[in-house]
């Protein structure tokens, strides 16, 4: 027994090293402490490290002291990785984001700024690697006897079913360990409730044997809210529509459903044709086609937020946000892929497939209703910009794609290679190359509101540090503010070179953020906002600019998010589009507002559901039934499940061909 005890000494030794990374990694992250998910997550790290001590007990002593040293160091890189990944994103990669790591090592300068203030965390999580060597005197790396070893596999077995019953018996609803363990991909919370490791686990069991984050369809027994479904009164030809004179026409195309759904072999698309044929349309409304034939000019902005609009510092953002449409309850949700997920949010009008990079994926698909491909088809010059390397994210795929020239960084823009580049070069640059093309649609995917936000990382901030520098703010805001000068400046170029070319009344500029501004501080958030900024639903509270030069000021306080951007220009432009196969609705249209979040969260006219805590709050004070939110909680889980779908059977191509 004396000698099973000494022998087990480096098991033992790999549980403690395991369980200590654990801990050390959820404090250094998690907003608070839960010891239910720490112990569960504990619980799947006992077995993980009886497997790693199997692997390093199988060979020679040396060999076997080498073998412990490589594990203990991978699983220290893994949680140093993911706790600066996290720092950095406000999310945990995956392993599909990892064979992609080249894109995000661009950010090399700031990765190795957080490498730098976070130090100490990454030598407390590597601190087991070192003890291990130091104390390798005081463990054996002898090979166990075999029959020890099949008692160790048999605990292997026995501990992970127990961790999976436990699982089991503790809940299926959603965000439950058994929904993340099974159903749902959703590291931020799977980290949480599972654990680094398990999660990575898991990631790496559905990259190689396939996993779809939207696996099944939702609960089809619970019904729609009637909004949603198509009664019999409103499912009229168009034609219909314009004799009633208490009818607007749909947005709806000429789609054969009926005959789609015959033809269709495959289950899933069958299925999605029964739904979409279901869905309610949006009617057309007073704003319809209000620009039609305008120039139309869209921007994704950087990290923009409603602290980048200051009277003083950015005067053209101020002025665009108070005199054009003024939207007083619009959001930028956070996804996983933060920059490249909030732009094809905004571009698709699609809630992006967990684990994976949809615009990438969504490079080969059809997507009409992207904005370049709408106008396109009419006629309009339609070009894309980006003024970083070209292919980040692979922009040079999915750009092109949406019906755009497109040129960025290294690939036709000439724009000085600084970190980051600057917006008012590219307006520069890029302006001359369709002004005199009428009409016309430029996109652009700006970067000059990229963290770090301080004046000696950032090259904007630095470069517009005299504008902010009186403030009475902290360095950190005042460098965040620094760098939306450039967007301002940017903004102020393009509206004076629209003046000289006389078609400034006659252009629609469109401006939202990729999401807001999460290399900031939360204290610095809070010191921008005047108060404590709450996290689930305040926190992606943001600014959506729609501006043409001579329009009177509107104010819309319905609730909004970038997933209405497309189907509301869609309407204003006057284009053909099915609002039955978009995730968003028009904004203007008289349908219900629903703002979805990566959580699952929702608001709608009548409150706030926080999925994480599963309460509802009410708008009006007004108790609402139960029934209600299950509906709009399965109408969420429904928009989740299309959108996924739509992008892994590139669906558009099956509703409307090549």
């Amino acid at each position: 027994m004396k000698q099973f005890l000494t022998d087990f000494r480096l098991p033992l030794y790999f549980m403690i090293s395991l369980i200590y990374m654990e801990f050390v990694f959820r404090i250094g992250t998690a907003d608070s402490f839960t010891f239910k998910n720490f112990c569960m997550a504990s619980l799947f790290l006992i077995p993980i490290s009886l497997v790693f001590y199997m692997i390093s007990n199988s060979f020679r002593p040396k060999a076997n002291f080498i073998l412990s040293i490589i594990l203990l160091s991978a699983v220290g890189f893994l949680y140093a990785s993911q706790f600066i990944y996290y720092q950095f994103f406000r999310t945990y990669y995956s392993l599909y984001s990892a064979v992609n790591a080249n894109q995000v090592l661009g950010f090399w300068r700031d990765i190795l700024h957080y490498i730098f203030q976070y130090s100490l965390w990454i030598f407390l999580l590597l601190l087991p690697v070192i003890a291990i060597v130091l104390r390798r005197k005081h463990i054996s790396f002898k090979s166990m006897k075999i029959q020890y070893k099949g008692i160790l596999v048999m605990a292997i077995f026995l501990i992970q079913a127990t961790a999976l019953s436990v699982i089991y018996i503790s809940g299926r609803e959603q965000h439950s360990a058994y929904d993340l363990y099974f159903q749902s991909h959703f590291p931020a919370l799977s980290v949480e409730k599972l654990g680094v490791i398990t999660t990575m686990r898991i990631d790496l069991q559905r990259q190689l044997f396939g996993f779809s984050t939207a696996a099944k369809e939702p609960d089809s027994d619970i019904p729609l809210p009637s909004e949603e479904l198509a009664d019999t009164e409103r499912e009229t030809s168009e034609e219909d529509d314009r004799e009633d004179e208490n009818k607007r026409p749909l947005n709806i195309m000429d789609i054969n459903f009926d005959e789609l759904i015959e033809n269709e072999t495959d289950p899933v698309v069958k299925n999605m044709h029964e739904y979409f044929s279901q869905v309610q349309p949006t009617a057309q409304n007073e704003y319809t086609g209000k620009y039609e034939g305008y120039n139309f000019i869209l921007i994704t902005a950087e990290s923009f937020s409603p602290f980048a609009i200051h009277k003083e510092v950015t005067p053209t953002l101020y002025k665009m946000a108070h005199e054009g449409f003024r939207f007083t309850n619009f959001y930028t949700p956070l996804w996983e892929v933060s920059t490249s997920d909030g732009e094809y949010v905004a571009c698709t009008s699609l809630i992006p497939k967990s684990g994976v990079w949809s615009f990438q994926e969504s490079a080969d698909n059809a997507l009409p209703f992207a904005m370049g491909n709408q106008l396109k088809k009419l006629g309009y010059k339609t070009v894309a910009y980006h003024n970083h390397t070209y292919t980040y994210y692979r922009r040079d795929l999915s750009h092109p794609n949406m019906g755009y020239e497109y040129k960025g960084l290294g690939n036709g823009l000439d724009v000085q290679e600084t970190w980051p580049e600057s917006d008012l070069e590219m307006m520069q640059k890029t302006i001359p190359e369709y002004i005199d093309e009428k009409p016309f649609h430029a996109y652009y995917m700006t970067v000059s509101g990229h963290m770090q936000y301080s004046f000696t990382g950032n090259t904007i901030a630095y470069k517009n540090r005299h504008v902010v520098k009186d403030l009475p703010l902290s360095d950190q805001a005042k460098a965040y503010l620094a760098t939306q000068v450039e967007l301002d400046r940017a903004l102020a170029y393009l509206l004076e070179q629209l003046e000289k070319a006389g078609i400034a009344d006659r252009t629609l500029i469109a401006i939202s953020s990729d999401h807001y501004p999460y290399g900031l501080d939360d204290q610095t958030m809070n010191e921008l906002a005047g108060h404590q900024v709450e996290e689930n639903f305040e926190l992606y509270q943001n600014s959506f600019i729609l501006y043409t030069s001579d329009m009177e000021p509107v104010t819309i306080d319905k609730p909004a998010s970038s997933l209405d951007i497309i189907p509301t220009l869609s309407n204003l432009l006057g284009l053909k589009y099915d609002s039955r196969l978009l995730m968003g609705r028009d904004i203007f249209s008289d349908s219900p507002p629903l703002v979805i979040f990566r959580n699952k969260s929702f608001i709608t006219e009548k409150g706030f559901y926080n999925a994480m805590t599963g309460e509802f709050t009410p708008s009006g004070g007004e108790d609402v039934d139960e029934e209600y939110i299950e509906q709009i909680k399965n109408m969420v889980e429904r928009k989740f499940y299309y959108s996924v779908k739509i992008l892994e059977k590139d669906y558009y191509r099956k509703v409307f061909g090549d």
